[in-house]
């Protein structure tokens, strides 16, 4: 793994700690106002936990649905594969290779639409999410933010599997993948620096400018 890897590696790390450690609640009151006992808390830790892992399964599913919904509309027959990112396996959604730069540009753009939609709808909705008890939510924000800090990190590397979504971007409109990486990752920072401070104007308009422009590049595109 390359230094600039393992660099972008703690970034997501911290950036995990920081979204996960809000769930954990410091202290706990009966309805008389008295304090519970001391296992009751753990025990919602624990549910609290489950529901952010929930939370993120549903944005990961979310994210390829995206995927799934343009494969369907481009019939690019949608299919999984096995694939291996260093000694780990995992899978993808892959599919047909002969797509138009336009349509490839479009399937693999979409889990990063869906990811970016979803975040700017809690974020705007819930602006003060971080104080919340929203286990659920924080989970999918917390996915959003680091998936999309996980592909800039291999975009920025140039490795990994080949189906990669920033590798699929990069070549449907002939840019260096580092380019797409900074594109993913740019607005993934702002909407985790809006998660602690939901009033920074500057921040939220940042971040829906760089969503747009993703979703122009299509535009552009189908006009060449």
């Amino acid at each position: 793994m390359s230094p600039l890897l393992c660099r972008y590696a703690r970034v997501g790390g911290a950036l995990l700690l920081a979204v996960f450690l809000p769930l954990r609640v410091d202290s706990q009151t009966s309805s008389s106002g008295g304090p519970q006992p001391a296992s009751q808390p753990d025990e919602r830790s624990a549910v609290d936990i489950v529901k952010a892992l929930g939370g993120a399964t549903l944005a990961l599913a979310m994210h390829e649905g995206g995927h799934l919904a343009f494969d369907a509309a481009f019939d690019a027959r949608p299919r999984l594969e096995r694939v291996h990112f260093g000694p780990f396996p995992f899978f993808a959604v892959a599919h047909r290779g002969d797509l138009s730069p336009r349509r490839e540009l479009t399937v693999s753009s979409a889990g990063f639409w869906v990811q970016e939609a979803s975040s700017e709808w809690l974020l705007t909705r819930r602006r003060a999410l971080r104080h919340e008890h929203a286990p659920l939510a924080k989970g999918v924000l917390a996915f959003n933010v680091l998936n999309s800090v996980g592909y800039a990190c291999v975009a920025f590397a140039r490795r990994g599997p080949f189906e990669r979504d920033t590798r699929g971007v990069a070549d449907s409109i002939g840019v260096d993948e580092r380019a797409i990486g900074a594109v993913v990752l740019a607005p993934a920072l702002f909407d985790a620096y809006r998660f602690f401070k939901p009033d920074a104007r500057w921040a939220k308009w940042a971040s829906r400018a760089v969503k747009a422009g993703s979703v122009l590049l299509v535009v552009r595109q189908a006009h060449r």
